[in-house]
């Protein structure tokens, strides 16, 4: 086979150990193999970077293997180029399972260039990518505590919640600091604590505030609600990282918010999965491959079987759903009239996944010729 790379090498990655083969040379004839094992220690990862540039090293290939590549690629990044790949896709032939033989593999493959590089952005968009993926984390554990409240309240038959929409909204809250100090809300503690629009509710608010609350539930009821205090004040702070960020890509921001349906939050998502950098993928397919919005491709005999997704990014899949589900609720929008029809035909999930896709591809057209969106004519 033609080789590309003379100098390259392997590396298998492990927790504790690091196994590195280079290998060098044109020809068949003059080909040299070397082998050698490395802790994964930062003292270690330095030698090894040593090592490699002793051997005059141009590239370097790895399987994306847990977390273990990263202080790996961040040690080496910049002093060779690195090609991060998909372990499923570089398997060695099986009965050959070894440490040795593995990373001998993954150089013979760069060397004849047959590894697919995997995408990693840069270090701007990967500490993006680090925050957005915090707060999305923080927001959960934020509604599992407002629904633990809600659950505690109702075993207390407190029925707020069928009274007031948003029981954590800005009258909800005072309403519940109330509740968790005193054990109960005075008529007069409620008309200060709503809102002039609730005022005709007084009464009604009043009833439902009465129930059977004792000083265990008060008990669990606070421990949450100190929690969601110490909850919304860490989203604050990562929000302010987040926007801090994103003054590098204000105008990646401004193209994405004339997409309906994207909001900030929605745009800082998507800059932080797949980046601003759309040369990184060859098409528009290929980026909705990697976010596992494309239709799988199955077909065996003449025969097409399955057209299920492939596994892709699960944080981009699931903010383009995210997305697709709200220009879905958008009335007038040419996306909307195209999902509509799919549901009904397809069910809502699967044209959720489709309209996910097709809305990749435009963000895909858009970042790359760096123009907003231009509304399609409704036929």
């Amino acid at each position: 086979m033609e080789v590309f790379i003379e100098r390259c090498a392997g590396l298998d990655v492990h927790s504790e150990t690091i196994v590195a083969c280079v290998i060098t040379g044109n020809h068949e004839e003059e080909l040299v193999k070397v082998t050698e094992s490395f802790p994964t220690l930062t003292k270690d990862l330095f030698r090894l970077l040593k090592w490699l540039e002793d051997y005059e090293v141009t590239h370097i290939a790895m399987e994306s293997t847990g977390i273990y590549w990263k202080p790996v690629f961040n040690v080496l990044e910049g002093f060779f180029d690195i090609t991060l790949a998909n372990a499923q896709r570089i398997k060695n032939v099986p009965g050959r399972k070894t440490d040795v033989s593995d990373a001998e593999w993954i150089a013979k493959l760069l060397r004849h260039g047959l590894i697919e590089r995997s995408f990693v952005p840069p270090v701007e968009i990967r500490e993006l990518r680090d925050l957005t993926r915090l707060r999305k984390k923080w927001i959960g554990h934020l509604t599992s505590e407002k629904n633990r409240i809600q659950k505690v309240l109702e075993s207390s038959n407190v029925k707020l919640s069928t009274v007031i929409s948003d029981v954590f909204g800005v009258s909800g809250k005072k309403l519940l600091e109330k509740l968790v100090e005193q054990g109960y809300v005075d008529p007069n503690d409620v008309e200060s604590c709503i809102h002039r629009s609730m005022s005709a509710k007084k009464q009604l608010i009043t009833d439902s505030l009465f129930g059977t609350i004792n000083e265990h539930q008060r008990f669990l009821i606070k421990q949450s609600w100190v929690h969601i205090q110490q909850l919304e004040e860490l989203i604050s702070e990562i929000e302010k990282r987040i926007d801090g960020l994103l003054e590098n890509y204000k105008e990646e921001l401004t193209i994405l918010l004339t997409i309906p349906g994207i909001k900030k939050d929605s745009a800082a998502n998507i800059i932080a999965e797949i980046g601003v950098d759309m040369t990184q993928f060859p098409t528009s397919q290929h980026l909705a491959s990697w976010a596992g919005v494309s239709p799988g491709n199955h077909e065996s005999a003449g025969k097409r079987r399955s057209s299920r997704t492939t596994k892709g990014n699960p944080h981009i899949k699931s903010t383009m759903c995210e997305v697709a589900w709200a220009v879905s609720r958008c009335r007038n929008r040419w996306l909307a009239a195209k999902y509509w029809p799919l549901a009904s035909r397809r069910g809502k999930k699967k044209a959720l996944v489709a309209i996910s896709h097709r809305m990749l591809r435009i963000i895909y057209s858009m970042l790359i010729n760096k123009e907003c969106y231009k509304e399609p004519q409704l036929s």
